[in-house]
């Protein structure tokens, strides 16, 4: 399983916005995402508008593939770009991955 984290930076005056928008994602996007690979995918966000995405997925280029191959994403995405600073392009497309130095398990792992 890929585990994966990324940023993206919400615009300051669209952070209530953006959370009222997360309590309820419609329920074909959920499905969506779920049915393209997405797993234990989960949102953070700090005050000041900076925003932690983590996902685990067998596959996370191709999970993003399906995503990008749904009509529902393409309507998810173009009502979600305007809440980000900084980013050209769809929001599903501008993630800043990190890099993950540190995982409990593997270390553990024999």
């Amino acid at each position: 399983m890929e585990r994966v984290c990324f940023q993206l930076q919400v615009k300051p005056d669209r952070l209530e916005e953006y959370r009222e928008r997360h309590a309820a994602v419609w329920p074909d996007m959920l499905h969506a995402l779920k049915d393209s690979g997405w797993n234990n995918y989960s949102l953070f966000l700090r005050q000041d508008g900076l925003l932690i995405g983590y996902v685990e997925a067998d596959d996370f280029a191709a999970a993003q593939r399906a995503m990008a191959a749904t009509d529902v994403n393409g309507r998810w995405q173009a009502q979600m770009s305007d809440f980000f600073i900084e980013l050209e392009g769809r929001p599903d497309e501008g993630f800043l991955i990190l890099e993950e130095v540190f995982n409990l398990e593997d270390q553990l792992a024999p």
